[in-house]
């Protein structure tokens, strides 16, 4: 029986990823497109180092790292000035609360970061648990974070629901024994995901409940 839903923050509860995507082709004076997306979505869901040194080798020895990240963060900053949540995440979360279910949230950036998202989004009162980098020593596709998000909620890893949008995320969240949901965004569309529970092109596409029952009945057949 499914007791906790956990969210992953960037991508998949607000599409961060495709404005810092942006700002990359912008600083490296790129159309859209031109710098490649498949390449690129592989770092992301994961530590931030791997993602400046890919693009550092796209920008032909024109900008340092330290360059890449500064003019990135600003440019970023500014095209989210105004973030709009994904379609059918609050959906979920009222009718999480409505259920009596716990919600988590496992993130890979900042805590600074997402909350300043959750509070301008008037989100962040439906999370009992959020758990980023600054609580673990490694970050996804480590598992701790989602280890320390089912730990915190009080519930069994296969009690709970993950909605990912990265490979590095759902690789942590079945690492750590959650059932896994992938929603992916414009920049991970196309990335290959591995032994997940269910897949939606977005959360506007199946109610909660519809989700949890999809899951529980996967659980039930593998489990024969």
């Amino acid at each position: 029986m499914i007791k906790a839903i956990v969210f992953d923050f960037d991508g998949l509860t607000v599409d961060t990823e495709y404005a810092l995507y942006e700002s990359f082709c912008d600083i490296l004076e790129m159309n859209p497109g031109n710098l490649p997306i498949n390449e690129y979505a592989v770092h992301i869901g994961t530590d931030s180092s791997s993602l400046y040194n890919f693009i550092l080798s796209q920008s032909n020895g024109l900008l340092t790292r330290d360059e890449i990240i500064e003019k990135s963060a600003v440019l970023h900053k500014a095209k989210l000035n105004k973030p709009i949540a994904r379609d059918g995440i609050e959906d979920y979360l009222k009718a999480a609360k409505a259920q009596g279910l716990k919600i988590g949230l496992a993130s890979s950036s900042y805590r600074e970061w997402v909350e300043h998202f959750l509070i301008k989004l008037n989100i962040l009162h439906y999370f009992d648990v959020i758990q980023t980098r600054d609580n673990v020593k490694k970050v996804k596709p480590d598992p701790e974070l989602y280890e320390n998000v089912v730990e915190l909620l009080g519930v069994n890893p296969r009690e709970a629901i993950a909605f990912e949008d990265s490979a590095n995320g759902s690789k942590a969240a079945l690492s750590a024994g959650l059932n896994c949901v992938i929603v992916p965004n414009k920049i991970t569309e196309h990335l290959p995901f591995e032994n997940y529970h269910l897949k939606l092109a977005s959360m506007a596409d199946k109610s909660l409940e519809e989700v949890i029952d999809s899951i529980e009945k996967t659980v039930k057949l593998l489990e024969k």
